[in-house]
């Protein structure tokens, strides 16, 4: 199963237009697969995602050009095909086995958390926190962890995103999914988004965003005044925005680096790394500047050692460097 890289029409440099790019999967065969998934289980359904892989890898010609230009910055001249078809296979990897994460079968797969102690000491002291992740292996990987018992006892993960995009697999999932395994969802741009978000960390839950794409602006995002940033990344400049941060310093919160890394097969590696703490005001506003550009510069940072790494696990099929208007 397989949610599908998005092809665009319009080659116009917005990086912001992933949010607004439409939905490529079809709801009959996103039905068909499940079914195939939840009724004849995970080996045979894994099976249907080799043509899948080599579909999109052969018939998606933009994202192919993003992905080959990814690859060829995070491992080298090297690059080639297969590492196409791995980073593909991988994508669809992921999103199958959200079904059974979904589900709450953890017992399908090899799970491995670590640098949870520090999250669990803001769970367990009611705080709340920002986890700050990216396009990388599953989301639903560290919700999943929550079964785990080196998890943190009482994790809450709330999850920032934007509802409109991949309406038809979010609807699927969420038909599909058992409630107590289903994240919750704050929807950014919506009303009330803030206020929702600022109870939701007093309660002591956490609250996930996935930060590697540029955002359309911040009324859109529902951030505080988020300003675009241009930084190095992977040898070549690319725009971050540091919304995520100004909101973790306006609400006072420590922010935390995540991954649900996909190492193959069924195993997964989930991490949690301290990345910034605003928990203390800061009353001058140069040195909040200064810290929350210290911040962006840690996650970006964080992101490009692990694409070098796991290079198969960044899925982000857009153009992230904004080459196609050169």
């Amino acid at each position: 199963m397989s949610a599908s890289p998005p092809e665009s029409g319009d080659s116009r440099p917005a990086q912001a237009d992933w949010a607004r790019a439409p939905e490529r999967s079809n709801m009959l065969a996103l039905q068909v697969i499940s079914w195939i998934a939840l009724k004849l289980g995970r080996p045979i359904a894994r099976l249907v995602l080799h043509p899948i892989a080599l579909y999109f890898l052969l018939f998606s010609p933009t994202p192919r050009r993003h992905i080959k230009r990814y690859l060829l910055r995070a491992i080298g001249p090297k690059a080639g095909w297969g590492d196409g078809y791995r980073l593909l296979h991988a994508f669809a990897s992921t999103v199958l086995d959200r079904l059974y994460f979904l589900r709450g079968r953890l017992d399908l797969f090899d799970v491995h958390v670590r640098g949870h102690e520090a999250v669990e000491a803001e769970v367990n002291a009611g705080r709340g926190a920002f986890m700050l992740g990216a396009h990388v292996g599953s989301f639903e990987a560290l919700g999943a962890t929550r079964q785990k018992e080196e998890a943190p006892a009482d994790m809450r993960l709330a999850m920032l995103m934007y509802q409109d995009n991949a309406q038809q697999i979010s609807a699927l999932l969420n038909a599909i999914s058992l409630p107590e395994h289903r994240p919750h969802i704050i929807a950014l741009g919506r009303p009330h988004a803030m206020l929702e978000l600022r109870d939701w960390l007093d309660s002591g839950g956490l609250a996930g965003l996935l930060a590697d794409r540029t955002l359309a602006g911040p009324e859109e995002a529902g951030q505080q005044r988020g300003s675009s940033v241009e930084l190095p990344f992977l040898g070549q400049p690319a725009i971050f925005n540091d919304g995520p941060f100004r909101l973790a310093a306006l609400l006072r919160r420590k922010v935390f680096f995540m991954a649900g890394l996909y190492v193959g097969g069924a195993r997964y590696d989930v991490m949690f790394e301290p990345l910034a703490d605003f928990s203390e005001r800061i009353a001058d506003p140069a040195e909040r500047e200064r810290r929350i550009r210290a911040a962006l510069e840690s996650y970006v940072a964080r992101l490009e050692a692990l694409c070098r790494a796991y290079p198969h696990n960044w899925f982000n099929f857009h153009d992230f460097w904004l080459e196609d208007s050169v």
